[in-house]
């Protein structure tokens, strides 16, 4: 298992990902208003005639993209979950971000429709495994059947998202890979079901969720299973929401950066 320290990179972070500057929560949205990539709101419907509202922003490229689903955290769909969408446009990819709580909010509505927090986190917990399972195969044929996009579409998430990265890679056998920041793994016994290449990205203070990596190492090995998990020094559970704060040290900075890095050229490598 590699281990990231974040003296590997030192107290100086930059390039292409904080060279807008680290985003607080008003600046997000800023952020995202002007970016010079389109982004745009669409209404995917699933094989169940579930309508799943997602937010896809493309780069500007010249030939057809690998596309990426970004699957939110517990929080549910954020301005933050769009702007790590908007970048990895700005990297080349053309990103999606669904809604899981789609339809599941008040009147109707998704993750904007609650009234605090705490109800958009019970809502997640609540949401049937099928029905993410359904939402994420829709918006997976969504970006397949774009003409700017290629045949390769991978899937990320976060926290929760990071969870349901694991579970959908179990469910699918069409994603070119999954990466996980800081989510449970699958049941040992369902990782031979896997046939895309996992990545992890995991925080050093997170025992939480890493006390799982070395059995599902274990079970990746013995079923071949490629599943790289990488954990970065310094920093704890949602290390890259951390490291994109304007209040950000320089630990989750750095883990954040070299995270980053790796996750784009994964992704270029597909």
């Amino acid at each position: 298992m590699q281990i990231f320290s974040a003296a590997m990179v030192g107290i100086m972070v930059t390039g292409l990902f904080f060279a807008v500057g680290n985003a607080g929560a008003d600046d997000e949205k800023a952020e995202l208003e002007k970016s010079p990539r389109h982004g745009e709101w669409v209404k995917i419907t699933t094989a169940n005639e579930r309508v799943v509202n997602a937010f896809i922003v493309y780069p500007e490229v010249k030939e057809p993209a690998t596309s990426i689903i970004v699957i939110h955290e517990i929080f549910g769909l954020t301005d933050w979950i769009r702007l790590v969408g908007d970048r990895l446009a700005a990297e080349g990819f053309v990103a999606i971000c669904p809604d899981l709580l789609s339809g599941m909010g008040p009147e109707g509505g998704g993750t904007e429709s609650f009234e605090s927090g705490d109800d958009v986190r019970r809502a997640i917990r609540e949401l049937p495994a099928a029905q993410v399972a359904s939402d994420l195969d829709a918006v997976q044929k969504y970006v397949r059947e774009l003409p700017s996009t290629n045949e390769k579409v991978a899937v990320s998430g976060f926290c929760w998202g990071g969870g349901q990265t694991f579970s959908y890679a179990v469910h699918s056998d069409t994603i070119a890979a999954g990466f996980v920041f800081y989510g449970r793994a699958a049941a040992p016994e369902d990782i031979p079901k896997i046939s895309a290449p996992i990545y992890g990205f995991y925080g050093e203070s997170d025992n939480r969720i890493n006390a799982t990596i070395d059995a599902t190492k274990t079970a990746a090995d013995a079923a071949n299973v490629t599943y790289e998990p990488v954990i970065y020094e310094g920093v704890g559970h949602a290390f890259l929401r951390r490291g994109m704060g304007e209040d950000a040290d320089e630990a989750n900075k750095a883990a954040t950066k070299a995270a980053w890095e790796r996750w784009v050229s994964l992704l270029q490598g597909l």
